[in-house]
This record gives C-alpha cells, structure tokens and sequence, in this order.
C-alpha cells in the first residue's frame, strides 16, 4: 500500500533539472516539516508572458518611478547640445531701428559681406582667370562628429555642391577635381574638367562618399603634384582641403612632400573644422596659401566661398611659356596661349565625340581638327586646343578690372536723386543714426566714383559680387 506525500520545492527543483545537494534535500526536508501549509513556499510555475503582463501592470501603478524617465527621455529626443542654443533664436538679437523697420539689421549682415570685399579688391594685384583647382574633402570618421545640428560631413557635401556651382558660374574657363581621403589614402573621384555637371553627380552620390579610416595630408599633396605639376603656367595650381580630423596618417616625411609641392608652384588652402593644427599652417605658409578654422557653419561657408574669386598670381619663375620647366629663360609678364572658338553644330547623322567616344548629334566643333566635343570649356582631346565660348571668356575678365567700390552718402543734400538708379527703390528720407557698423551708410545710398550715380545696398551688392560691371556706367 502506498503512502502519499506532500510536494515540497524540493520536487519542483529536481523536476527542473538542477542539481540538488543532500543539504538542499535536507533542509528541504526540514522546512516541510516545521512550518504550517500557509507558510510554506510556492514555486510560481506560470508562463514567462503572463508574468511580464502581471509586472507591467504593477509598474504602470507608479508613474512617477517609470514613466517620468521614458518621457523625459523621449522629450530631450531630437534636441541639440546646450552650447548650440546661440543657434535656435537668432531672431532675438534683430532690433528695430528708429523707423520702427528691420532694414538696420538687413542691411548690417549685408555690410559684413561688403566690408571684405572693400578689403579685398582695393589693392591693385595681378590675378588669373584660367585656374586648376583640386577640392579634397575629409571622409574620416572625424567628420560624422554632429555639432553644427548636422554632421560636419552632411554640412561639407552641401557647401561644396553650392561651391561648385558657384565657383563655375563666375569662372567659366576653369577647371577642377573632387579628391576625398580616407583610410589613410587620397582618392580622385572626378577627373580635372571644367563641367559642373560631372563633379555634382559625384558629390551625389551618397554611395561613394562614405567616411571611415583617418585622412592623409600627404597622399593628398602627391596626389596634387600628379595631376598640376605638368600644367602650363598661365594657369593657376590650387588645392582646397576641407579638413576635420586632428591627425594625419602619412606614409613618409610629409615635410619634403611641402617642398615639393612648393617648387612646383602649387597653392593650397586648407579650412579646419576642429582646432588649429601645426601641420597645416606649414602647409600653408610654405605655398603660399591661407588656414583659417571655421567658428560656425555660416563662417564655414563664407571662408569656402573666399575661394570663388581668383587668387593674386604668384611672382614669376623659371618657366617655359608652354609649360616646361627652363631655367634659363624666365617667365615673362605676360604669357600668351592659344584658344579656340567652337562652333555650335545640328547635324542630322550622329558623330563619335572625342571625349567620351559617344555618338552624339548635337555638340561643338573643334576650330583646328573640327573633332566633335559636347561641352564646352575644354581642351581638345585631339589637338589640345583650348576651346572656350567667347561669353565664358568675357566673363572671365571681370576679375581682372573689378568694378570701383562705391562711396558711402552720409549727409543728405536736394540735389540727390528719390530712388536708386538700378532697382528705382525710394530711398529713405530719415537718415539711420544708431548704426551697428561706421560703414554703413545713414541713407542707404552709395554712389559710384565714375558716372555718380546713387545706389541701394543690395544693388551695390549685386553689382560687385554677380554682375561685375556698373549699370550707371554702360
């Protein structure tokens, strides 16, 4: 006859697999015998899910322990770092002038923009409208480092899309190549062309353009020499770098590779994004070039913009006109070359183009060897002409004669015209007397030095930076 048995933990222990020693089993066995059916333990043997609701129910009692957190959480979401608050109310700082209008303020951010260009354009320098420019882009793993309420890589790749468009538009006959580094190695992703088309496609192209790795100053120097060392020298040699690590992984002395890219005439600009480096202000000063370090985004873009304009040319060498090195017939002051003026063709069979070896209708035809060619300014892959539209070369020569700044009128006199020539914008009667800047002008006139016509502010503007030629004048 069998006797029954109360189950203890023991049982369920055992039937889960663990291990039991005779001390469990004995005070187990203890246990079961001293304490009465409502104080002995139960092992709680419901599904794993239940037990989670059960638990969820019980938090959800006490909100002030639980949810305060995930919601506090979920509100800082999204939000930038506390030193980034200057950027969120920028409107706070805009004042009314004694009008009651904001043109005080317009007109102040305007200023800063004119005040450079004064600065820049007052001293009578040599400049070259035929430019090489290599733009080189940091992909480092630096330049995912979100601090300008994106990351400085996401920032670059949109300033250098706008500065290529820009750069071609106010110099139509130059040339330039997008050159990345990362992974301690320089990489060309186009090749040296005057088509914007082909260098925004690459900065596009999100695939292409993924950091990692550390950059490589020197790689990208060599690089450089490679591609402007065999250029002629009517044209300037420039390189760009936008930079925002704090190290540099160089196979070699970098410092003999500066040499080199200084005997070969090369100019390169670098823009820091972190701190300033030792290393780059060597670059720069031995070539010639500038370092500045970028406080926020907006002097980002201003400092890559600088860049638009052509660069003062350097003092003459020992150079063949045609680009060989000589060194015993120096440069002349003014070198001459050769350029062609294509015509535009409509033919009704298609022809292979010269430089892409495509079949192509429509296109330019080369004044020497009449090779077909899509797009012009180029050289010709079969003579090497330079072909260039007659427009593009026109618009070129405007950094050579910039257009006279314009003077400021601070006391209002009844001969002075009502609007302003340009825009016929009315000028205003009350003259600004808490002005931010000395010079801005009261009346927000500026009259040109040669036909003395009256200007506003952004007509002044305009005229300097996009037009490059006075309206009062022609």
């Amino acid at each position: 006859m069998s006797t029954s048995r109360r189950r203890t933990d023991a049982d369920f222990i055992a039937a889960d697999g663990d291990p039991l020693s005779d001390d469990d089993l004995s005070h187990a066995g203890s246990d079961d015998s001293d304490e009465g059916p409502s104080s002995r333990p139960q092992r709680d043997r419901r599904a794993p899910k239940r037990l989670e609701e059960e638990q969820d129910q019980v938090e959800e009692g006490q909100p002030k322990k639980r949810k305060g957190l995930v919601r506090g959480k979920q509100s800082s979401k999204g939000k930038g770092r506390a030193w980034e608050g200057d950027f969120e109310h920028t409107w706070d700082n805009v004042q009314e002038d004694e009008r009651g209008t904001l043109e005080g303020a317009v007109s102040g951010a305007l200023l800063s923009g004119k005040t450079r260009r004064i600065l820049r354009d007052t001293t009578s320098i040599q400049r070259g409208i035929i430019r090489h420019v290599y733009l080189v882009i940091d992909l480092s793993t630096a330049m995912l480092v979100r601090e300008y309420k994106s990351s400085w890589l996401d920032l670059t790749l949109q300033y250098a899309r706008e500065f290529v468009t820009e750069f071609f538009d106010q110099n139509p006959i130059s040339q330039m190549a997008i050159v990345v580094t990362r992974d301690g190695q320089a990489e060309r992703l186009s090749a040296l062309g005057g088509n914007p088309v082909d260098h925004l496609k690459v900065l596009e192209n999100k695939k292409k353009l993924e950091a990692r790795g550390d950059p490589s100053l020197q790689n990208v120097l060599n690089m450089a020499r490679s591609g402007l060392s065999h250029l002629p020298p009517h044209g300037s040699r420039e390189v760009i770098i936008i930079l925002g690590s704090l190290t540099t992984c160089d196979p070699g002395n970098i410092h003999a590779t500066i040499r080199d890219a200084e005997k070969d005439r090369i100019r390169v600009n670098i823009i820091g994004l972190a701190a300033e480096m030792k290393i780059c202000k060597d670059i720069a000063s031995a070539t010639k070039g500038s370092y500045s370090v970028a406080r926020d985004d907006l002097f980002f873009r201003e400092l890559l913009f600088e860049f638009v304009a052509p660069p003062p040319t350097l003092a003459p060498s020992t150079s063949h006109v045609l680009g060989g090195p000589s060194a015993t017939a120096p440069t002349s002051s003014a070198d001459l070359m050769v350029m062609g003026f294509p015509q535009l063709v409509q033919a009704s069979y298609p022809a292979i183009c010269s430089c892409h070896t495509k079949l192509k209708s429509s296109g330019y035809s080369c004044p020497r060897c009449k090779s077909r060619i899509c797009d012009v300014p180029t050289e010709c892959k079969v003579c090497g002409l330079t072909v260039v539209n007659a427009p593009q070369l026109a618009r070129s020569y405007r950094h050579l004669f910039p257009v006279a700044n314009y003077t400021l009128i601070s006391h209002p006199t009844a001969t002075q015209p009502p609007t302003c020539f340009s825009c016929a914008f009315p000028f205003s009667e009350i003259a600004i007397t808490a002005t931010l800047l000395p010079d801005l002008s009261p009346l927000g006139r500026y009259a040109c030095p040669k036909c003395e016509n009256h200007f506003c502010l952004d007509c002044d503007k305009l005229v300097h930076d996009a037009l490059g030629f006075c309206p009062g004048c022609c």
